[in-house]
């Protein structure tokens, strides 16, 4: 079985995209077919080429909430900025806070709005976990949700450098044009490349589209620090799957037509769903699904997916999907990525996507 060290590679600064291309569809496209083990170069707006009639798309709906705050200690004045994690119901959070080794259960915290002004928002830290996370209970308002376009900005990952946060287009530009269900720390960036206009090709072809929602959660991108995959835990995420999309999906695999997971966090709703009930069914609940070499899929039969972080559990899945139930993978995503590097393709969640059939 491969190592963690072994989804390592290095790439040039300057591939990792910091600002989304002009048209969202005008990025690239990496085709990998499993069968034949070739690549093949292409633009996103060449995708309905590459799919058939009675295929089905599964989209995450998830949208990406302003989750990162500024707030001050009570007291001290001190400045702190606060990723909101994971919701608890009843206006509770786990949360992350920086700078956040100082900070003990019973420290309060008073919340700025978007110019830096005092607002009615606050919160209370209730515990912190071993791994540093801190439970908060705000108050000064009944659903902190409602409070976050005025209070919050868009938490953009760490290697996309803004001197300022995130920017005005990034409010709009790290967002699917299908994001409907509040719930994300971080955007289903495989969905960033689609168009209203891609949209409408794909369906006049006959193409169908389900929607699942899967509340992308840090642990997704987190980085595997242990040396065998065997030992690394993921943090769950929220997910729900309606009856719509699962009367599709069970028509789709019975008709014998392809299901296609636009991004990771799909793959991982239904693959998760189908290990536990032998099937996609309606129902909602949390995954900590690791997928990693080798792993036989139930559900899906292609997968479009961007470009992942060395050593993380997505470029993990994407190797496991690259030869179901085998290591060999590994090495044909590994080549892939190699590829896209000398071809200057632009990675993480503002880049290039690659389409795996």
């Amino acid at each position: 079985m491969p190592s963690t060290a072994d989804y390592h590679y290095d790439l040039p600064e300057v591939l990792i995209a910091q600002v989304p291309a002009q048209r969202r569809d005008a990025s690239r496209l990496l085709l990998l077919d499993r069968t034949s083990q070739t690549l093949d170069h292409r633009l996103f707006k060449d995708l309905p080429a590459f799919l058939e009639p009675g295929d089905l798309l599964v989209l995450n709906n998830s949208k990406v909430i302003p989750a990162r705050l500024h707030a001050s200690k009570r007291g001290s004045g001190g400045a702190v900025e606060v990723l909101l994690v994971e919701d608890l119901g009843y206006n509770e959070w786990w949360v992350m806070l920086k700078p956040g080794k100082r900070v003990r259960p019973g420290t309060e915290l008073e919340f700025l709005d978007q110019a830096g002004n005092a607002t009615a928002v606050e919160a209370k830290v209730l515990e912190k976990s071993p791994e540093g996370h801190c439970r908060l209970q705000f108050k000064g308002t009944s659903v902190l949700l409602d409070e976050l376009s005025k209070i919050g900005e868009i938490p953009l990952p760490p290697y996309i450098h803004r001197a300022h946060g995130a920017e005005s287009t990034d409010a709009e530009r790290y967002q699917t044009v299908f994001a409907r269900t509040p719930g994300s720390v971080a955007a289903p960036t495989a969905g960033l490349h689609f168009t209203p206009e891609i949209f409408s090709r794909i369906r006049t072809a006959g193409i169908g589209i389900a929607e699942v929602t899967l509340h992308v959660g840090l642990g997704t991108f987190a980085p595997v620090k242990a040396a065998s995959l065997e030992d690394h835990s993921m943090h769950e995420e929220r997910y729900v799957v309606s009856e719509s999309a699962a009367q599709s999906i069970a028509n789709a695999k019975r008709s014998g037509n392809r299901v296609i997971a636009i991004g990771t966090t799909s793959l991982r709703v239904l693959e998760s769903v189908a290990a536990a009930h032998g099937e996609v069914i309606a129902t909602s609940g949390k995954t900590k699904l690791f997928i990693y070499p080798p792993y036989q899929f139930k559900v899906v039969d292609a997968l479009l997916t961007n470009f992942h972080l060395p050593q993380s559990t997505l470029l993990m899945l994407v190797s496991a999907f690259a030869a179901p139930g085998k290591t060999e993978g590994r090495e044909f995503i590994m080549n892939a990525y190699a590829e896209a590097i000398r071809e200057n393709y632009r990675f993480f969640s503002y880049g290039d996507a690659m389409f795996i059939v």
